[in-house]
């Protein structure tokens, strides 16, 4: 099949007949507006698709009130591939306290609310209204994290697989190019859709008398929504099982039907990345955009190049653990060299790579030699609580990228703005890599998360010990003295994350002053489906070891918390001065260097409540 260079794929029945087809193979809709680029799933998952031989086009952002947005591109002859787009709809139109969004990314013009509440599940509900009989398949983040029953965070319960709700064939989860190819090939062939039920990566409905052999039952259902230990025992085997070399089938029950989760797909190899980031997009989004003022997602990644997958960090509440998985496979040097060079001749590109970088930058290679036969430890991480004697620690290949970067003719500067993993960077026992990240890398700022200082709640965030943020912080501002440059750190923190009293927040906040920082933005914790933090949650109970967890849950507590990171706002001074008082820091209301806020002269009145039995402040 011929190609189009550098062409957008058909979003209408002029472009199709304009290639010379009649009918398209495969038909991808997606929440997000239509951006041809590696940086948007969709984009890749249609453009594999392409390099293998299938006709397919896209439906962006399809108003699920117009029948003809539908069809207009036809009826496919295989199926219709779906997703809501690159993030869960909900977290799109929400916020974390549970506000409409006034801006959405992914739509042009930064509209909010043309991709609908649990899209996902709307979009393959008017399919099967309007073409019953064609397969539909699901992947994306919001169908891959919401593949088994799961704490919905703005419904406050627990829901079933979205497998039920959007009663689709199959659904793909993880990154998703061997089984969508896998998937596409066979129905070429003339297989049935619901014969398809043995490539790895993907999840069906089954009844439960033709249930595979040697798999995993995790807790029911209703044993599920009944009791939370049992929530928590599921979560635990879920994320056990998510290596492609030791992970099992799946299986969660729903009366006389059940979920079946195959193994995870083994992740791409170098030389399979190389051709996945070689084919053709346009790196840019559609031009029907450009009367709507384009679409301001393309911003940050234009010219940011991904040279990796996979993340062994293991921070809980992160769902790429669950998602593309621990296992960290890289891009060769030469694919990466010559995308760069492919910027060179962009009207738009000004000489600067704003990124290279991945879900953890610095992550280039296996974690360990042993997870290459054997998979990757089920109840140790690599990094926490403390390194694994196991883990290997080299930069050497990532920063020798970054040296070739900047040679090539046309390229001013490299920089590495995705964040870093700050744990890892301290153990490579290579000097000059420190330097050379300060010196030649960073645009006056470096993001790393360190997220809180209180060691039990990083325990249960999965980050390290809090000292090795604060020696990294001394030797950060050492090379900086040395090279002579003000350059500052920007650290993320979250607040309210389980685990995180009141005193955690207040001795947060200390640290802060001590240090004289003032964060401009601070995240509390967002319930997100498919994450370890969001199973505490709920429960009330730590998945990993099954004890009980302290949760901060209402409104009242978690503004209190996210006030004090940010003591010195003017509007959070009330809540402060509340938080305070309820936790008897009063000595932290005064003129004293170490004190927080200045005394409350207006005399308003305070108020709170604690439940005498949970503790929860209202």
């Amino acid at each position: 099949m011929k190609i189009l260079k550098n062409d957008f794929l058909p979003i209408n029945l002029n472009d199709i007949k304009n290639r010379g087809w009649k009918q398209l193979d495969f038909i991808c809709i997606t929440g997000d507006a239509y951006i041809d680029h590696p940086s948007f799933g969709i984009a890749v998952i249609s453009r594999v698709l392409e390099f293998n031989g299938f006709k397919v086009g896209i439906i962006a952002r399809p108003n699920i009130h117009k029948d003809d947005d539908f069809f207009v591109l036809g009826k496919p002859k295989y199926a219709f591939l779906v997703t809501s787009g690159n993030i869960d709809s909900m977290v799109s139109n929400y916020t974390v306290s549970k506000k409409k969004r006034n801006k959405d990314i992914y739509s042009p013009n930064n509209s909010s609310f043309k991709r609908p509440d649990r899209a996902l599940t709307l979009y393959c509900k008017k399919l099967r209204e309007l073409f019953n009989d064609t397969p539909i398949i699901i992947g994306g983040l919001e169908a891959s994290l919401r593949r088994f029953a799961h704490y919905d965070y703005w419904a406050d319960t627990i829901m079933p697989s979205i497998l039920i709700d959007t009663t689709a064939n199959i659904l793909v989860y993880g990154m998703g190019e061997n089984q969508i190819v896998q998937i596409a090939n066979r129905l070429k062939n003339g297989e049935n859709i619901n014969d398809i039920n043995n490539i790895r990566g993907t999840c069906y409905l089954s009844s439960n008398d033709n249930l595979p052999k040697h798999s995993l039952m995790l807790p029911s259902y209703n044993d599920i929504i009944k009791y939370k230990q049992s929530y928590a025992k599921s979560c635990k085997i879920q994320y056990q099982q998510q290596d492609y070399i030791t992970g099992e089938t799946l299986i969660e029950t729903y009366g006389e039907k059940a979920i079946v989760q195959l193994p995870p797909m083994k992740p791409l190899n170098t030389n399979e990345l190389d051709i996945v980031y070689s084919l053709p997009y346009t790196r840019t989004f559609h031009p029907i955009y450009l009367s709507m003022d384009g679409v301001s997602a393309i911003e940050e990644v234009e010219f940011s190049i991904i040279h990796n997958r996979g993340c062994f960090g293991g921070c809980n509440f992160c769902s790429l653990a669950f998602h593309q998985g621990r296992v960290v496979t890289s891009r060769s040097k030469n694919s990466i060299i010559e995308e760069a060079k492919g910027f060179i001749n962009n009207k738009n590109f000004k000489g600067y790579i704003n990124d290279v970088g991945g879900p953890t930058a610095n992550f280039r290679n296996a974690s360990c030699l042993k997870q290459k036969e054997k998979g990757m430890c089920k109840n140790k991480k690599c990094l926490t609580p403390n390194p694994c004697p196991s883990l290997e620690v080299s930069h050497k290949e990532y920063f020798d990228i970054l040296e070739e970067l900047s040679k090539i003719k046309g390229i001013k500067k490299v920089f590495v703005r995705s964040g870093i993993r700050f744990d890892y960077l301290m153990l490579d026992k290579d000097e000059s890599i420190f330097f050379k990240l300060i010196k030649n890398h960073i645009s006056g700022q470096l993001k790393v998360a360190p997220e809180h200082c209180s060691q039990t709640v990083l325990s249960l965030m999965g980050k390290p010990n809090f000292n090795i943020f604060e020696n990294f912080t001394e030797k950060f501002k050492k090379i900086n003295k040395q090279l002579k440059k003000q350059q500052f750190l920007v650290p993320y923190l979250m607040s309210s994350h389980p685990g995180s009293t009141l005193n955690d927040a207040i001795k947060l906040a200390l640290y802060l002053k001590k240090t004289r920082l003032s964060p401009e933005q601070v995240q509390d914790f967002y319930p997100t489906p498919g994450t370890i933090s969001t199973c505490m949650f709920y429960t009330g109970i730590n998945p990993i070891d099954l004890k009980p967890v302290y949760v901060p849950k209402t409104a009242k507590e978690k503004s209190m918390q996210r006030a004090l990171l940010q003591y010195k706002l003017p509007e959070n001074r009330i809540l402060v001065l509340e938080a305070l008082k309820l936790a008897k820091r009063e000595d932290l209301i005064g003129f004293k260097p170490n004190c927080l806020i200045k005394p409350d002269t207006n005399k308003k009145e305070i108020t709170y409540k604690i439940n005498k039995k949970t503790k929860k402040i209202y």
